[in-house]
C-alpha cells in the first residue's frame, strides 16, 4: 500500500487517499476544514522535547532519527492506531501531512519508513 508525504499547506488531492496529520502542533493559518484530514496522529509525532532539540538542523538528523524511532517503538500503540485507521478506511494510499518544508529531513520520512515495514 503506497505511502506519500505532502505538506499540509498543499491543496488536497483526490489521489491522497487517507490523510493523516503527523505534527504535534496544529499548522498555523490552516483551518480544520481546509486541512481535510481524516486523522490527527499526535501520538505518532516526535515529542515536544525532541522536536525542539532537533529544530530541523541537518547535522542532527541521524541522531534525531534514532531518538524518534525509539519514541515510536515506546509508543507502538499510536503507530498501530494509525495503521488500523488507515486499513479500516479502505483507502489504498496513505498521505502523511506535515508543515515541514524539508520532507527528507523530517519526522515524516522516518515515520514513512517505519510504516512501510509494519503496514
Amino acid at each position: 500500500m503506497p505511502i506519500q508525504i505532502r505538506r499540509i499547506y498543499d491543496e488536497p488531492r483526490r489521489t491522497d487517499g487517507y490523510r493523516v496529520l503527523i505534527d504535534r502542533l496544529w499548522p498555523r493559518g490552516k483551518t480544520k476544514e481546509a486541512a481535510a484530514i481524516d486523522l490527527w496522529a499526535k501520538g505518532a509525532s516526535p515529542s515536544n522535547d525532541l522536536r525542539k532539540w532537533y529544530a530541523h538542523d541537518p547535522d542532527k538528523y541521524t541522531e534525531f532519527r534514532n531518538r524518534y524511532v525509539a519514541e515510536l517503538n515506546a509508543n507502538q500503540d499510536a503507530v498501530d492506531e494509525l495503521i488500523e485507521a488507515w486499513k479500516a478506511s479502505g483507502k489504498k494510499t496513505l498521505t502523511l501531512l506535515t508543515s515541514s518544508k524539508e520532507r527528507e529531513l523530517s519526522h515524516a520520512k522516518v515515520l514513512t519508513t517505519l510504516l512501510e515495514k509494519q503496514a
